[in-house]
């Protein structure tokens, strides 16, 4: 009976692991569904015992609005967290910073430099053609 279920580990390391493994956890909160929102992993308390921890979601980087690349600089938080952070933590000191990345403000500067451009040049057309 007691004698057979009884085993001798010769390392500790053994003897934690098969103890952790017959360990029973609980979850802390109330919700009790494996969910998106409910996601924990297991880890060890200085006292010995083994705990649930909840990870919390993964935020997702903010994308350039033009071509939707990832915007690099910026950081990767849950939407309540960008809400706690300071102005220059969201964005990037540039003309668009937070909002589009470098080769679409680049593209729209040029664009625009050369709109002017072809203005000018109906304009210079037009002077020339009323002489």
């Amino acid at each position: 009976g007691v004698l057979t279920t009884l085993t001798f580990f010769s390392d500790q390391a053994a003897r934690e692991a098969h103890l952790s493994a017959m360990q029973r956890l609980t979850y802390r909160r109330r919700l009790s569904y494996n969910t998106k929102s409910n996601k924990v992993k297991v880890v060890k308390t200085p006292g010995g015992r083994l705990v649930y921890q909840y990870t919390g979601k993964q935020g997702t980087a903010p994308k350039c609005g033009d071509c939707g690349m990832a915007l690099p600089g910026l950081p990767v938080v849950r939407p309540r967290k960008l809400k706690n952070m300071s102005k220059n933590k969201k964005n990037v000191t540039r003309a668009y910073g937070g909002s589009r990345c470098h080769s679409c403000v680049r593209a729209r500067i040029i664009r625009a430099f050369l709109i002017e451009e072809q203005k000018i040049v109906k304009r210079v057309l037009k002077a020339q053609q009323q002489k």
